[in-house]
């Protein structure tokens, strides 16, 4: 048997040591999914609406408010209208200073869906009890049913907006009469009560209690980064065409 020897040049040798100390300094691979605005803007909107639900759940409940008696009742109702308007006007303020960033939302949430996005949806309750054998197919940047929730809750969230804004008119400057206060009320809270079944799947997932999403909270929550890994699981499609292009990648050195 002959045996072949490989010559490595001095500038091979130069390459391979400059590619290893490369792969060294650079880290683990991260993608910027979510921007600081994105993320200040869903964490205001998270935290006006938990205490929407806590002071509405006072205001419109009948037990709740004489269990709580007048002045705390007053007191909710008061913060509800305030916080109301911070609800309203916070995302309001942010689609105006990023109307580039409304326009990715939206196409993202209306685009048309691929045999993937069918597929997704059809596995997803199996997926849900047998995560370890149920293998689900890669995504774009939304899943499928990331826009069938996102978009009940900003349907939900403007309905709501709309009613809320109107009733706070009705009891302030611009009366409606009852039977449209009645009506307006009646909204209010069948969009609440979709929008908490949604917000509870959406806090599932987000936050982590699902074993596959453990840690997705940090991704909206603190540096708005993804691992590779994490990435290439949950959004495959997404994720190899951002790596492939290298924007909006970052290297992080361990420990970071």
């Amino acid at each position: 048997m002959s045996k072949h020897h490989i010559e490595v040049t001095p500038e091979m040798k130069a390459s391979d040591e400059a590619f290893l100390e490369g792969r060294t300094v650079g880290g683990d691979r991260y993608i910027k999914r979510h921007s600081r605005q994105a993320r200040w803007t869903h964490g205001v909107t998270v935290l006006c609406c938990i205490w929407l639900m806590i002071s509405g759940a006072f205001v419109f409940v009948p037990p709740l408010a004489q269990f709580a008696g007048s002045d705390v009742v007053f007191f909710f109702r008061m913060s509800h209208r305030v916080i109301g308007v911070a609800f309203v006007a916070v995302p309001i303020i942010s689609a105006f200073a990023a109307p580039a960033g409304v326009k990715h939302i939206i196409h993202n949430n209306i685009c048309h869906w691929t045999e993937d996005d069918k597929k997704w949806m059809i596995l997803f309750l199996p997926y849900l009890f047998l995560a370890k054998w149920v293998h689900m197919p890669d995504q774009d940047e939304q899943k499928s049913g990331q826009r069938v929730a996102d978009g009940a809750l900003w349907i939900c969230g403007i309905a709501m907006g709309i009613t809320g804004v109107i009733l706070l008119l009705n009891s302030t400057i611009m009366p409606v009469g009852v039977v449209a206060h009645s009506v307006l009320l009646f909204l209010h809270d069948l969009f609440f009560f979709v929008m908490l079944v949604f917000a509870l799947a959406h806090i599932f997932l987000g936050a982590g209690i699902f074993q596959p999403y453990r840690g997705m909270w940090k991704v909206m929550w603190k540096d708005g980064l993804i691992s590779e890994s994490d990435a290439l699981y949950h959004w495959g499609h997404w994720a190899r065409e951002v790596l492939g292009s290298d924007n909006g990648v970052i290297r992080k050195k361990k420990g970071e």
